[in-house]
């Protein structure tokens, strides 16, 4: 055995040698092939100015600046945790003190990879994803690859490892509103990078592997769970012990940003942010200077955010007991706000308090629109049946049959049954049994195609309860909805960016209103008709 072990890893370092000299010479020749060498970009002294990038910039629809991305609060490394240095190192570059530029065997492995899969594949040192900055085009080539690769090595050969560390942990992008060390342990902790705790320290560097992801406000047991990941690579490079690790895990985490006051609109920015990564990515709208005029109306948006908290309090104030309302278990809304007219979201609200939860239940937190889902049935029938706000049908108990399951029988609210009724009356008072038997007369799916065209896209169960509201749809959809009726039958899909420009103020986007006549106008008139009658 002590005679194999050294063969082997004689072995082994020949191979790796050999690896490492065709990846270099096949490098070699992309340069020659491509001609890439006089395009590179200079370094800047100092290092620092790397990252100063376009920002980013958000307007509201009346040209109102409503944040900026892309503004840095420089630390010195001696002012960053050292708890953070060697959690950043052990998750992002292990062998960042021994490489000059690049990890030569991941390298070649991401090579092989691009070479065997045809995909292009990333092996990216803190060295080259410092030398990204320098390159605005965010094109995905193996010229771009190259070039990398080639002012890293520039970059290793002028500055300091401790200039390169210090440089990198100051243009880490976290969020929208924390971007470098410094913005990051006040956005989250309220607290200055020098100050972070190990556990602190752990979770804010495994966020650059998915900012949102693994948010912590956003999806705290995500970002636990990327933390521990965190705290096992320390362990595994040797900066702590596995009882340390143990006790950071273990170690609860109190969030609170400080420094300035909440942003206004923080959920719809949140919105036209994802939008925007999907369309352009994250590299370019993050670092690419981007101008983008949004659709939010702030004066509406303040109102909007008021409103909800009011209406929370007072649902609050019902509620009982008062310990229900407490903590985790607040009781929670959200409130959208869609211009008829062209669909410009103009106010959009996704919780009580974007501080304490950032999940957007106004595009994402799916809830039964209950009887707000019949101004669609009642459009149907009329559509299908012929009927008319005046038709009649007798509000009694109604039990229909249900392949495989037991017969549907609902019930009005007050349990109650007032015989007939024109299909008015049946509206405003929201009649179960009248909803129950327009449905069985124009089945589900028709119910479900109405819906359909005036904008909602969730899944909707092809079953008799669709009508009266059992299928989750969010509030910006069914916001959207009520705007195809309220505008006689034409439908605007929302949006929330009227414009979008580049850092050289070429527009590289701009939203032209174009509606669709999706449902009869005056069917629809009627079905408005209706809903004014429950006023």
């Amino acid at each position: 055995m002590s005679i194999i072990v050294p063969v082997l890893r004689r072995l082994t370092d020949i191979t790796a040698l050999l690896l490492t000299l065709g990846g270099a010479a096949l490098i070699v020749a992309l340069i020659l092939t491509l001609g890439i060498i006089k395009d590179l970009p200079s370094v800047p002294e100092p290092l620092r100015r790397i990252i100063e990038t376009p920002a980013t910039e958000i307007y509201a629809a009346n040209g109102e600046r409503i944040l900026q991305i892309g503004g840095h609060d420089y630390v010195p490394l001696d002012q960053v945790a050292i708890d953070f240095l060697q959690a950043i190192l052990a998750t992002e570059d292990h062998r960042f003190w021994e490489h000059h530029g690049i990890n030569k065997m991941r390298t070649l492995k991401a090579l092989w990879t691009t070479i065997a899969d045809g995909r292009l594949q990333g092996a990216s040192t803190i060295t080259q994803q410092l030398a990204k900055n320098l390159f605005f085009s965010f094109e995905q080539t193996y010229a771009r690859k190259v070039k990398e690769l080639l002012v890293s090595f520039q970059i290793e050969s002028q500055f300091s490892k401790h200039e390169i560390l210090e440089a990198y942990v100051n243009q880490i992008y976290f969020e929208p509103r924390a971007q470098g060390i410094a913005s990051a342990a006040r956005h989250f902790f309220g607290k200055r990078a020098a100050q972070l705790s190990l556990a602190e320290s752990a979770l804010l560097a495994g966020l650059p592997k998915s900012p949102t992801r693994y948010n912590p406000l956003r999806y705290p047991d995500r970002a636990k769970t990327r933390q521990q990941i965190v705290l096992a690579r320390m362990v595994a490079a040797g900066f702590i012990s596995p009882t340390e690790a143990e006790a950071a895990a273990a170690e609860p985490l109190t969030f609170g940003r400080q420094g300035g006051e909440a942003l206004v609109g923080e959920y719809f920015v949140d919105w036209v942010l994802k939008d925007l990564e999907d369309r352009y990515g994250a590299q370019v709208v993050y670092h690419g200077g981007l101008k983008v005029t949004t659709t939010v109306d702030l004066q509406l948006q303040r109102l909007a955010e008021s409103v909800l908290v009011q209406g929370l309090q007072t649902t609050e104030g019902l509620l009982q007991p008062p310990s229900a309302t407490d903590g985790a278990d607040e009781v929670q809304g959200a409130l959208v706000s869609v211009q008829v007219n062209s669909g410009a979201v103009k106010a959009m609200v996704g919780g009580r308090d974007y501080a304490h939860s950032e999940f957007n239940r106004a595009v994402a937190g799916n809830r039964l629109p209950g009887s707000g889902f019949k101004p669609f049935l009642y459009y149907t029938a009329f559509e299908r049946l012929g009927l008319t706000p005046a038709s009649v049908l007798k509000d009694q108990p109604v039990s229909l049959a249900v392949d495989g399951a037991s017969d549907w029988r609902p019930r009005n609210f007050r349990r109650e049954y007032q015989g007939p009724l024109i299909l008015k009356k049946a509206f405003a008072e929201s009649v179960n049994s009248i909803a129950a038997q327009l449905v069985a007369l124009t089945g589900p799916q028709p119910v479900i195609d109405t819906a359909r065209r005036c904008g909602i896209e969730s899944p909707l169960a092809p079953v008799y309860s669709v009508a009266l509201g059992t299928s989750g749809v969010s509030p910006l959809e069914m916001a959207a909805a009520f705007g195809t009726l309220a505008a006689g039958g034409m439908h605007y899909s929302p949006f929330g960016v009227w414009r979008v420009e580049d850092w050289d103020g070429q527009v590289l986007e701009e939203h032209i209103v174009s509606g669709e006549q999706v449902l009869d106008p005056r069917l629809t008139y009627q079905v408005v008709d209706l809903l004014q009658g429950v006023l």
